[in-house]
């Protein structure tokens, strides 16, 4: 049987401000989805502009659109929860080099996502009160780390959810309203994957020309073996 995320994709599903599984999904004029609550957040900081832009493409709108729950989306990020719910879980305890829950007594499980608020990592089981309960609707869930302090903004305490392209570096959201402001900035998430796929390109380039190499080399070896055959039918006849 078909496991949970072979027809569904979570990673499609993922809203790419918080990284998690979409809640109340809105999709904006561009076409982006997002959790409602997480663009809501990210236009309040927009207000004194008056232009309110997509994270991911940088398109900007005029004025702020109106939310409405993305209902088809909702039902699907629903589906995928129920079949992830029913797959048994593959983890049990840490292992070396596994991110363990600080939440576990005793022998500790691995930890599937990490809270940028909590600087805490959870295990599934202790997990659940972000996904259940409304306390935790704010929270930052990433994907499970043990460098947590790496990802949160020495001078703000928030998360470096942003690319500054122009100082080359990680930033907060108020890290671009401030020092940053004006600079060219994108969602950490849209520079990560254009980043991968930068390196995509470059990987095939240098398979590219690893291949090119072999087949000169190749080319070499037969021309040197032609020679060499030459070279001794020459001196056999003249013998």
């Amino acid at each position: 049987m078909a496991e949970a995320g072979d027809l569904l994709d979570q990673d499609q599903l993922s809203c790419p401000i918080c990284l998690d599984l979409l809640r109340d999904p809105v999709t904006i004029p561009c076409g982006h989805s997002y959790c409602m609550g997480c663009i809501k957040g990210y236009w309040d900081q927009q207000d004194h502009t008056g232009d309110y832009g997509c994270p991911q493409c940088r398109e900007t709108f005029t004025p702020r659109p109106v939310l409405k729950r993305n209902t088809m989306l909702a039902e699907v990020v629903e589906k995928l929860k129920t079949g992830l719910q029913a797959v048994p879980p593959t983890h049990c305890y840490a292992g070396p080099g596994d991110v363990v829950c600080d939440v576990c007594t005793g022998k500790k499980h691995k930890a599937v996502k990490s809270c940028l608020v909590c600087l805490a990592s959870y295990c599934e089981t202790h997990l659940q009160p972000h996904y259940e309960s409304p306390t935790f609707k704010k929270h930052k869930l990433t994907a499970a780390t043990g460098h947590l302090q790496e990802k949160i903004c020495s001078h703000h305490d928030k998360p470096l959810e942003v690319y500054c392209r122009t100082d080359q570096q990680r930033i907060c959201y108020l890290c671009a309203m401030d020092e940053h402001r004006g600079n060219d900035t994108v969602s950490a998430a849209s520079e990560r994957t254009r980043k991968q796929k930068q390196l995509g390109a470059t990987q095939r380039q240098l398979q590219q020309r690893i291949q090119e190499r072999k087949k000169e080399l190749q080319d070499l070896i037969h021309a040197m073996s032609s020679l060499i055959v030459a070279l001794c039918t020459g001196s056999s006849g003249g013998q």
